[in-house]
């Protein structure tokens, strides 16, 4: 995880995805988790989500946490801002951790919960585990 202003990551998130997005990565299992746990909204098919509040939509037309977790998620190889991610979002960039290792670029403090995790502090190459670790490093950087 990068704080602050980073070079070559990619801040607009949703133009980013408007133009790159891919059909097949709506019907990926762990993108509609994503989508059904920050967006409430059920998958139908590469390109119909059942929206709650919107009804039928576009995949274009979910929240920007969503479209950038997606972006993070089928995008390994770039660095992506993921200040358009709430706090609901956290939880998924820990699991996405867990899987692989991402880099992410914050631009403000994201609460990763009360429990422990391993985040890799690119600005200070520190590594935290908490909330209580967290705060203090990322602070000075957002």
């Amino acid at each position: 995880m990068y704080f602050g202003d980073m070079k070559n990551a990619i801040f607009n998130t949703a133009v980013f995805f408007k133009n790159v997005y891919e059909d097949q990565w709506i019907t990926d299992d762990f993108d509609k988790q994503m989508i059904q746990d920050v967006d409430k909204s059920i998958v139908l098919d590469n390109g119909v989500i059942d929206s709650p509040v919107l009804g039928k939509i576009p995949p274009e037309r979910l929240s920007g946490g969503v479209k950038t977790l997606i972006l993070i998620y089928q995008m390994p190889d770039k660095v992506f801002n993921a200040s358009a991610c709430g706090d609901n979002c956290a939880k998924w960039l820990l699991k996405m951790a867990e899987m692989e290792d991402r880099t992410v670029n914050l631009r403000h403090l994201m609460d990763f919960g009360s429990g422990e995790f391993s985040l890799h502090i690119l600005n200070t190459d520190q590594i935290v585990h908490s909330m209580k670790e967290l705060v203090p490093v990322a602070g000075p950087f957002v």
